[in-house]
């Protein structure tokens, strides 16, 4: 076995077995023939972006699923590809221009969009690459892009099907809009973050009179374009003033109070202004009022001449400052409070967004969302957590329409054309040459692109090639299981729902699967801001891609969010190590073996308890692993597996193995080539899903010259005739009679070179002809000199003690262990723990610490103080075991 390595190494593996699995086309299924299709489609990162823990998390969960399926002998389609990102992309692409003294609009946009395709081919493939060392199984044959030519036309043809069907519209309407980006927002693309701001009153005198109503207002630049004045017609204060006619400060506009029962009579005074161009909730107020729009902040976030000369030009937030200024100078400012409220700011760059009113294309959602919300009530798509399935219908119940145009160069340009002559507008799948309606040559393409989600809502089916009638899109759709981040829920998940059954009548999949975010240990979003990001490549650098999926998956509960640490790959790296140092044991003495002749037996039946309890929990395992897939709970298969592969099988059955071929080699022997190789085998074919590399790198050692991979290798299905109930029972007892005695042993200080004598005092009958069955094993496993049993033993003198199944366990210590010194060991641990737990006790009781202290702080107090408690407990109890009976 020198050839082994004693440490494993995943450096020394990983690149190999992706390269084999690569070259075998193992990723690239075929439509039809095993006949049974099981599809993912990889939610597209964007092309500017470099893998993060949050794709880490949600490729490894994928790669787990399509493994398993494929294993089983499913036509396993994992479908890759990236998004254009309009917004991001272009401001990448903007930025290097800068850096070479040129700008986007000094190039014009042809060539804008060439130098943006120059960068994509560059730069486009390094999160895909990234993808591969962390061993995604994709089929990279069938990787897609959203600005593909395929999944142009099907932009295009859902456009121009959703124009004709009277969904898509063109109208003034306040959208969301980034001044940084000059461009419209969606909803869904605005972050709502707490601020703390001012609430300014200000004074509105009436017309020709000292009376005046006073408004309350977070945004004062937006009152100069105030065109009216609003109260409850419930208020009775302002009863007299609706109708009236009312003058804006500072220009002097007059401006009618109306009546309206959206206006909230206990924010502020009661009375609000209305700002119809600047406000969402205004414009609907001003269109029920037929006020006029006055636009006084333009987009890029300056003042319009709307404004007045004294603040045309300004930049919003200047003109906030000297208008407030003017207003205290002029007497109409009543006072200034202190107030929190949640700001919109733009999900790419953080600039604050501003509701402004804009010509914009419109989607009308409700039809759409009608078809969704029926789709999962009905349980044709099923939520995993089933809690997100609230979420889901609230939003589908209060849905408006879509902003799909984007002021942007980069992205799926708007199918529309503009005539010139008759100023009619052609929609077309194809560009024209002419005017549809009059035939005239002069006509232009609208310059807005569409919202990036609108080509990505349509990702399950446009990367088969609808609307081409293809063999994949017919064999491969609907897709089985979506896996994403709940973040993206509303943005994408609920819109690819709404496409697929609008366009294809079918659902897009039948699962979604919704994983939790990824947070540092304080429980914060990740961010290059904070500096408390981790970087996942660099962890398979450090760790292996095996140790870092193992982490992903164990820390993945239930959607829960994560907090991770780098330390947590360890667990990971541990894992990994313990297989290997398994796996090289049993090579070892498998040389051992065929160095003295020893051959399989091909009718050997081992009558040994280990490997009868070994296939049985093998059998038993699988079984979990199965279930717990079927319910999307891969934390608790991989756990399943943990425990049998570090308990069942390192540490108890191998040691009983290594123990046997020490007192009878040739039966054990027999074990070893039977059972212990073959079991463990079977073993990496169950974890291959959630750890490819380690498992490839064994199962090609163990045999060779068997199937080509393990990732095209059945595990097999549980079987009931394999759970042998006895034996696993048997075990059982033998395994926590042992526990008991190495418990007390640790907790005794017994040195372990010394052999302690057992007393089990025990009246069942069963339990004694197991005990006496499976002498050997408490003997050498229990390293016990002399084992005395039956039901009327008493407890001798100085004997620490435990309760197994009904049976009291004793173990005398006189002989063991110096009694004196090991009281007075005890004795100041006990004293010097209950010293800790009245410090920790101090601090939680302090209202000073709790007032101040960080929620994560507190609660390790908590957990410290629970610690203490329990081992004193624990000392105390062998404490007492040491004095006189």
């Amino acid at each position: 076995m020198a050839d082994l390595p004693k440490i494993y190494d995943p450096k020394a593996v990983e690149e190999k077995w992706y390269r084999f699995w690569s070259e075998k086309d193992y990723f690239h299924p075929v439509p039809g023939k095993n006949k049974k299709p099981f599809t993912i489609m990889m939610p597209p990162p964007n092309v500017t972006g470099i893998l993060h823990m949050g794709h880490a998390l949600q490729s490894t969960i994928q790669d787990a699923l399509i493994r398993y399926h494929r294993m089983r002998g499913y036509d396993a389609l994992w479908m890759p590809g990236t998004d254009h990102a309009g917004i991001a992309t272009q401001n990448v692409v903007e930025k290097m221009l800068r850096e070479r003294g040129t700008s986007r609009k000094a190039i014009g946009r042809e060539a804008f969009v060439e130098e943006v395709w120059k960068w994509k081919k560059k730069h486009g493939n390094i999160i895909s690459d990234q993808q591969k060392k962390l061993g995604s199984s994709c089929d990279w044959k069938r990787e897609r892009f959203t600005m593909d030519e395929g999944l142009s036309q099907a932009v295009r043809k859902v456009f121009v099907t959703l124009y004709e069907q009277g969904l898509i519209y063109k109208g003034k309407y306040i959208v969301n809009w980034c001044p940084f980006h000059m461009t419209a927002l969606s909803d869904e693309e605005v972050k709502h973050v707490e601020s703390q701001g001012s609430l300014w009153y200000i004074k509105y005198f009436l017309d020709g009179s000292d009376e005046s109503i006073t408004v309350a207002t977070t945004r004062p630049e937006t009152m100069l374009g105030d065109t009216a004045v609003a109260v409850n017609p419930k208020d009775k204060r302002y009863k007299k003033f609706i109708g009236k006619k009312i003058k804006l400060p500072i220009l002097d506009r007059k401006l009618p109070v109306i009546a309206d029962d959206f206006v909230d009579r206990k924010f502020g005074t009661g009375a609000v202004k209305v700002t119809p161009a600047h406000d969402a909730n205004d414009f609907l107020m001003g269109q029920r009022h037929k006020l006029p729009n006055v636009i006084v902040i333009d987009e890029a976030g300056k003042m319009t001449s709307e404004a007045g000369p004294l603040f045309a030009g300004l930049d919003r937030f200047e003109c906030r400052k000297k208008l407030v200024a003017e207003l205290d100078k002029q007497g109409f400012l009543e006072k200034t409070e202190d107030y929190t409220n949640k700001v919109g700011k733009c999900y790419r760059c953080s600039n604050t967004i501003e509701p402004l009113l804009s010509d914009q294309w419109f989607l009308k959602m409700a039809p759409l969302a009608e078809k969704a919300s029926k789709a999962v009530k009905d349980g044709e798509i099923v939520f995993y957590p089933k809690k997100w399935e609230k979420d889901f219908q609230f939003w589908m119940d209060n849905i408006r329409d879509w902003c799909i145009s984007r002021q942007l160069w980069w992205g799926h340009r708007l199918p529309v054309w503009y005539c010139g002559s008759c100023g009619e507008i052609t929609v077309s799948t194809e560009d024209p040459t002419k005017c549809s309606h009059c035939d005239s040559t002069d006509i232009r393409q609208d310059e807005d692109v569409l919202d990036t989600w609108f080509s990505s809502w349509l990702w399950p089916f446009s990367t088969l090639d609808w609307p081409k009638k293809t063999k994949d899109l017919d064999y491969f759709y609907p897709t089985s299981v979506l896996v994403s981040g709940y973040e993206i829920l509303f943005f994408w998940i609920a819109r690819m729902i709404m496409a697929g059954l609008w366009f294809t009548g079918e659902k897009p999949f039948s699962v979604v699967y919704l994983t939790g975010m990824i947070k540092d240990e304080q429980g914060r979003i990740m961010s290059k801001s904070l500096g408390n990001g981790i970087d996942p490549v660099e962890m398979v650098d450090l760790y292996g891609a095996d140790s870092v999926r193992y982490c992903m998956i164990a820390l993945n509960t239930d959607g829960q969010d994560i907090k991770l640490s780098q330390q947590k790959f360890e667990m990971g790296r541990n894992f990994t190590n313990k297989i290997w140092n398994a796996f090289r044991f049993l090579k070892i003495k498998e040389s051992e073996v065929k160095a003295k002749g020893v051959e399989v037996s091909g009718s050997f039946e081992s009558r040994d308890l280990s490997d009868r309890w070994l296939v049985s929990r093998l059998n038993s395992t699988r079984n979990i692993v199965d279930k717990k897939f079927s319910d999307y709970k891969l934390n608790e298969a991989l756990n399943a597996l943990y425990t049998f592969v570090w308990h069942d099988y390192c540490d108890w059955y191998l040691e009983i193995l290594k123990d046997r071929m020490d007192t009878d080699f040739e039966s054990a022997s027999q074990s070893l080539l039977n059972v212990g190789l073959p079991v463990f085998k079977k073993t990496m074919e169950l974890l291959h899903p959630f750890m490819p590399f380690i498992t490839e790198e064994i199962w090609q050692l163990i045999s060779p010259d068997e199937n080509e991979s393990v990732m095209i290798t059945s595990p097999g299905e549980f079987s009931k005739e394999l759970v042998d109930a006895e034996s696993e029972k048997e075990m059982g007892l033998v395994q926590d009679i042992i526990y008991s005695v190495r418990n007390i042993r640790g907790e005794m200080n017994i040195p372990p070179a010394e052999k302690a004598n057992l007393l089990i005092k025990c009246s069942d009958k069963n339990q004694l002809e197991i005990i006496n069955r499976n002498l050997d094993y408490l003997y050498r496993l229990g390293r016990i000199n002399k084992i005395d049993t039956g039901p009327s033993l008493d407890k001798p003198p100085q004997s620490a003690t435990a309760v197994v199944s009904g049976m009291e366990i004793y173990v005398p210590l006189a002989d063991l262990i110096d009694i004196n010194s090991e009281h007075d060991r005890l004795s100041k641990e006990v004293t010097r723990l209950q010293n800790q737990i009245i410090t920790v006790n101090q601090k939680i009781s302090n209202k000073d610490f709790l007032g101040k202290a960080p929620a994560h702080v507190i609660e390790r107090e908590r957990e410290k103080l629970k610690t203490f408690t329990n081992n004193m407990n624990t000392i105390q109890n062998n404490l007492n075991s040491l004095e006189l009976s």
